[in-house]
C-alpha cells in the first residue's frame, strides 16, 4: 500500500477561545491512499497545536517515515508510533476507510441515517456578553445539554453565566457541563466544585492541570460535582501506567479524544480500564475536520454509550470537508444521500 500525506490549514469561522488562548487556525494532516477521488482512502491526524503530546519538531518527520515504512504490518507501524496518538489514528482511520465504501467505516443504522445520537452544545471562552450570545444561540438551536468553557475570564462572571441559564433552564430540562481545562489551583477547585453544586452540574472537566494525581484524588474523593479526567490521559501510553493513573486518582467520568490518545485502538483500553474504577466516559472530538469527526462519530455510535457526545464541533471552519453528517435539534446525523466533497483540501 502506497500512502501520501497532505497538510491543510483549517480556518475558524469564529475565533475558538479556551484557557489556552484563542485559536484562529489549526493544522490538518491528512494520510492519503489510492488513485482518484473514486478510490481515495482518506485518514485524519488530528493535531493540535500546544495541547497534543505529539505536538513535536519532528511530526512532518514521523508522516514521512510512515509514507516510506507502509509496507511493514500493522503491529510494526502502531508501535512505532506510539508515542504519535494522531498519526497512529490517522493511520487506523485510513486502514478502515480503504475496507470500506463511501468512507462508511462502521456500517450501523447511524450511517444509514435511520438513527442520530445526542450531543452537547458547546460554549466558548469570550467575554460574558459573547458567551451568552453563543448560549442563547444553542438554546435556539434545541440542545439539551450545554457544555461550557471556563477558566479564561473572572470566575464571577462565568458562575454568573452558568447562573443565568440554570435560572431560565432546570435541571431535568438542560443538563449543564463545564470545562476548566486545568485553569484553577487545587484550592480554588474546591470552591468551585461547591458553587457548580449549588446549580446542579452534570460535571467538570479537568478542574486542575493535568499531573497532580495526589490532589486530583483528593477532588474526586470529595467533589459535589462529577468529576471528569480530560487532559489527563494525554501522553500516557501503557496499559500498566493508565491502569495505576485511574486507580490512584478515582475519577468518575473519563473522557476519550481519539486523536490525543491512540485512536480507537488507545480508547477501548482505556474503558476497559475506566471500568475496573466504576468510571464512565463519553466521547468528544479534538477539533478535526469532518474527516476525523465522521470517523469518531461512526465508531461512538458502536459503543451505543447512552451519555452525549461532544461531536458537534464540525461547523466550526469556513474550508471544513463537506460530508454528509449534520446537527440538528442538539443530535448528531448522517445523511446517506448527501455526498462528499474534498475541494477545499484541494485534491
Amino acid at each position: 500500500m502506497q500512502i501520501t500525506w497532505h497538510k491543510h490549514t483549517l480556518h475558524f469561522a469564529r475565533p475558538a477561545g479556551t484557557s489556552r488562548g484563542v485559536l484562529q487556525t489549526k493544522d490538518a494532516y491528512f494520510l492519503l491512499s489510492g488513485i482518484g477521488k473514486e478510490q481515495m482512502g482518506i485518514g485524519e491526524c488530528g493535531l493540535l497545536r500546544g495541547l497534543s503530546i505529539d505536538d513535536r519538531p519532528d511530526y512532518e518527520a514521523k508522516l514521512d517515515w510512515l509514507t516510506k515504512n507502509a509496507h511493514l504490518s500493522a503491529a510494526e507501524l502502531f508501535a512505532e508510533l506510539e508515542a504519535f496518538p494522531s498519526i497512529q489514528f490517522g493511520y487506523e482511520m485510513l486502514l478502515r476507510d480503504i475496507a470500506g465504501k463511501e468512507h462508511v467505516l462502521f456500517p450501523s443504522p447511524f450511517t444509514r441515517g435511520e438513527s442520530r445520537m445526542p450531543i452537547n452544545g458547546l460554549v466558548w471562552m469570550g467575554d460574558s456578553a459573547f458567551m451568552k450570545t453563543q448560549i442563547e444561540e444553542k438554546l435556539e438551536a434545541g440542545f439539551k445539554v450545554l457544555k461550557m468553557k471556563i477558566g479564561a475570564i473572572h470566575w464571577e462572571e462565568e458562575w454568573a453565566l452558568l447562573h443565568y441559564i440554570r435560572s431560565h433552564f432546570g435541571a431535568e430540562r438542560l443538563e449543564l457541563r463545564v470545562d476548566a481545562n486545568g485553569a484553577f489551583s487545587p484550592e480554588k477547585a474546591k470552591k468551585v466544585l461547591d458553587q457548580l453544586a449549588e446549580l446542579e452540574v452534570h460535571s467538570i472537566e479537568q478542574p486542575i492541570k493535568a499531573g497532580q494525581w495526589k490532589d486530583m484524588a483528593a477532588l474526586c474523593a470529595r467533589t459535589p460535582v462529577p468529576i471528569a479526567l480530560d487532559e489527563e490521559l494525554i501522553g500516557v501510553f501503557s496499559r500498566a501506567r493508565k491502569r495505576e493513573m485511574l486507580q490512584a486518582i478515582k475519577p468518575q467520568y473519563i473522557i476519550l479524544k481519539p486523536s490525543f490518545i491512540g485512536g480507537w485502538r488507545g480508547s477501548g483500553e482505556w474503558i476497559a480500564l475506566a471500568k475496573e474504577v466504576g468510571a464512565g466516559y463519553w466521547v468528544t472530538s479534538a477539533l478535526e475536520s469532518n474527516v476525523g469527526l465522521n470517523a469518531i462519530a461512526q465508531w461512538n455510535y458502536t459503543l451505543q454509550n447512552p451519555i452525549p457526545s461532544g461531536l458537534g464541533t464540525g461547523g466550526l471552519y469556513t474550508n471544513n470537508v463537506q460530508a454528509p453528517l449534520f446537527v440538528s435539534n442538539g443530535e448528531i446525523g448522517y445523511d446517506p444521500g448527501q455526498n462528499w466533497d474534498f475541494t477545499p483540501l484541494g485534491f
